[in-house]
């Protein structure tokens, strides 16, 4: 095909570009492409940048050079690592009561200091299903979606407290425009326009495992992924949500990833426990079901919390046990964060706050003739960032103990997996919503599902003034904002 004189001008400035990190190759098939895949193509190569490029290759080089061990690394400081400094369950661990803190944190919500943040950037690939996993029907008996059950969880937070209680959406490329459109469509579940910004993450370029070249997925495109959870930082603050959030006078921010549909939304204990402790950043955690469960570890090390990733901790440091028998490094990380804005406004100025990390994938990608290679090892290099890495740069950091049974039920696998699976999920739900239930002195035969949208009623007081005690329920119900609804 013709190359017209300003395609050949955009190319010799992509390529002068380029030149100056040596990735010459991303353009050697522009000549190929439609004018639409060169602006594409274009688009990506000026995203590229170069000076993190160049500090990410160096330090790479470097690490080859020296031999560095990276796995002796983490065993160095696993080896420092004790069990976090922690609010337990029973109360204990802090200096201030539940009680208290309760009612702090529902007066930052009447007052309306608190926002919420919730990552929904994948796709529900792993679950079978090819769209945003947030559009996933979790919903036992109602078949709600998790973006339906977590909205609604926090509409009824924010009726309960008598403030509006604003959600920023973070998705990635992948699900972005399809994520947009659902919470369109459904009208936000009820959530006002106002109330709701949706903002998409960066993509970080993959490069070859030598790291002598990024890779491209096709004539037109770099190879691209997601650029990790940590990517909120950056994009929360390029977007304009965070200014947004500052605007309104937010003080603190509620963080839940959405494949957890017993999250926890704007819990009162949890914001309480935040704003009396002083804390930057609070983490909510439970105990580790196994030594080596697939979670972050969130220790103690030099006095500053952190999070040790399931894959970099050694065995034998997961094994360890302290005198009681207990998992010594027990805490599990949840995914579920409250910060001070002012932390993380302060954060997002540092482009170094978040780090890269670096895992080994097989990622396909052209070779030098153009041709497209399925790799059967790992072949390149990907990037990510994790919104954990900001806790040891917090002055004051608070770790929350949750109990699994009211707070995590992640939805992560297909029901042809063990554990994490939709099946032991919707059974999570139904227990709770059972246990509530019978709290408010409401019984329910045996075996009976009984599913509650916490528009009907989010609390035992609530449940009350809906059903006398001593209500007798005998057929699977649903307990929907407009009444009680059998299940056939």
């Amino acid at each position: 095909m013709g190359v017209t004189k300003s395609a050949d001008t955009r190319r010799e400035a992509l390529l002068s570009r380029l030149k100056a990190i040596g990735q010459e190759h991303l353009i050697a098939f522009w000549n190929r492409l439609a004018s639409a895949e060169q602006e594409t193509l274009a688009g990506q190569i000026e995203g590229i940048d170069a000076e993190l490029f160049r500090k990410l290759q160096d330090e790479h080089r470097r690490q080859m050079t020296a031999g560095d061990d990276v796995g002796s690394k983490w065993a160095a400081l696993a080896a420092q690592a004790e069990p976090p400094h922690a609010m337990r369950l029973d109360g204990s661990g802090v200096s201030f009561s539940s009680d208290d803190a309760r009612d702090a944190g529902a007066a930052a919500l009447k007052a309306g200091q608190v926002g919420m943040i919730l990552v929904a950037g994948g796709l529900g690939t792993r679950l079978g299903f090819d769209q945003p996993k947030g559009m996933f029907p979790i919903g036992p008996l109602s078949g709600r979606s998790l973006f339906q059950v977590l909205i609604e969880q926090l509409l009824a937070v924010s009726r309960r407290h008598g403030a509006r209680i604003p959600l920023c959406v973070m998705t990635s490329p992948a699900t972005d425009a399809e994520t947009r459109r659902f919470l369109r469509e459904n009208q936000n579940f009820g959530l006002p326009d106002g109330d709701l910004a949706i903002f998409c993450q960066a993509t970080m370029w993959a490069v070859s495992s030598d790291f002598s070249r990024i890779l491209l997925e096709s004539p037109g495109s770099l190879f691209l992924g997601p650029d990790g959870h940590g990517g909120m930082l950056s994009a929360f603050n390029r977007t304009g949500a965070l200014a947004e959030a500052e605007r309104r006078g937010i003080k603190h921010l509620f963080y839940g990833q959405i494949d957890n549909p017993l999250l926890q939304v704007c819990d009162e204990l949890l914001i309480g426990s935040h704003i009396l402790a002083g804390s930057e950043m609070t983490t909510q955690v439970v105990p580790k079901r196994d030594p080596l469960e697939r979670v972050g570890n969130v220790v103690q090390i030099d006095g500053r919390s952190q999070v040790i990733e399931y894959s970099d901790l050694p065995e034998e440091f997961a094994r360890q046990r302290d005198m009681d028998g207990a998992l010594y490094l027990w805490a599990g990380n949840l995914a579920i964060h409250v910060f001070d804005l002012a932390f993380l406004s302060r954060q997002a100025r540092e482009p170094s706050a978040l780090p890269f990390h670096v895992a080994k994938k097989k990622v396909a990608c052209l070779d030098e003739n153009g041709q497209l290679v399925e790799p059967q090892e790992p072949n390149a290099l990907r990037f990510e960032r994790f919104i954990f890495d900001l806790l040891p740069r917090a002055e004051r950091a608070l770790v929350v103990e949750a109990d699994p049974f009211d707070a995590f039920a992640p939805v992560k696998n297909s029901d042809d997996e063990p554990t994490d699976n939709p099946r032991l999920a919707k059974a999570a739900i139904l227990a709770l919503h059972r246990a509530l239930l019978e709290r408010a002195g409401i019984e329910v035969a045996a075996g009976v599902p009984v599913e509650i949208n916490p528009l009907w009623a989010s609390t035992e007081a609530e449940i009350r003034a809906k059903l006398p005690p001593g209500t007798y329920i005998t057929e699977p119900t649903y307990l929907a904002p407009n009444g009680p609804r059998p299940v056939v």
